[in-house]
């Protein structure tokens, strides 16, 4: 039997359950809402959507993943967008700039936590801090992929952005 996007989300829901993202909301909506966004680029980036978060956010390894079915393509594809807290933050997204797949699922993260509706119901300093730093991301990680690619992912995520800037920017 192998493997399915619907064992990933059931996956990803376990591996979640009881977590809460920023704004108080089950973190298992974030991760979907970012397979959502790479969904048309094939299943494999839509898994590793779901599942970007949790060699970061949970108890699971990459063996876990692997133990639990997870092609070994997408366990490092996971590994390749887990944030180790040792390296800056800016650091890890040009390294993740440098991966085509790693570059799409960030893109759809990214736009997905820059969500007016979820960032209106931060305080206003954190809002300002986390519009600063996506909005740098979005800086690096717009210019790593194609502008069809881009708009693809952020038009099924988060719309709004792409009236941006850094729309322009990625038409280089």
């Amino acid at each position: 039997m192998s493997f399915t996007l619907a064992d990933a989300d059931a996956l990803a829901e376990r591996a979640h359950r009881g977590q809460t993202d920023k704004i108080g909301e089950p973190y298992v909506a974030h991760v979907r809402a970012v397979a959502h966004g790479v969904a048309p680029f094939g299943t494999g980036l839509a898994m590793a959507g779901l599942l970007h978060d949790t060699l970061e956010d949970t108890d699971l390894t990459a063996d876990d993943l692997l133990a639990a079915g997870v092609p070994s393509a997408v366990v490092a594809l996971v590994e390749r967008l887990t944030h180790d807290p040792a390296v800056p933050y800016e650091e890890m997204v040009r390294r993740v700039a440098g991966d085509y797949a790693a570059a799409l699922v960030k893109i759809a993260d990214n736009a997905h936590n820059a969500l007016a509706e979820r960032a209106g119901r931060l305080s206003r300093e954190r809002r300002e801090q986390l519009a600063a730093k996506y909005g740098r991301a979005r800086e690096i990680l717009w210019h790593a992929v194609p502008r069809a690619d881009v708009e693809a992912v952020v038009r099924r995520v988060n719309p709004a952005l792409l009236g941006e800037g850094a729309g322009d920017a990625a038409a280089r």
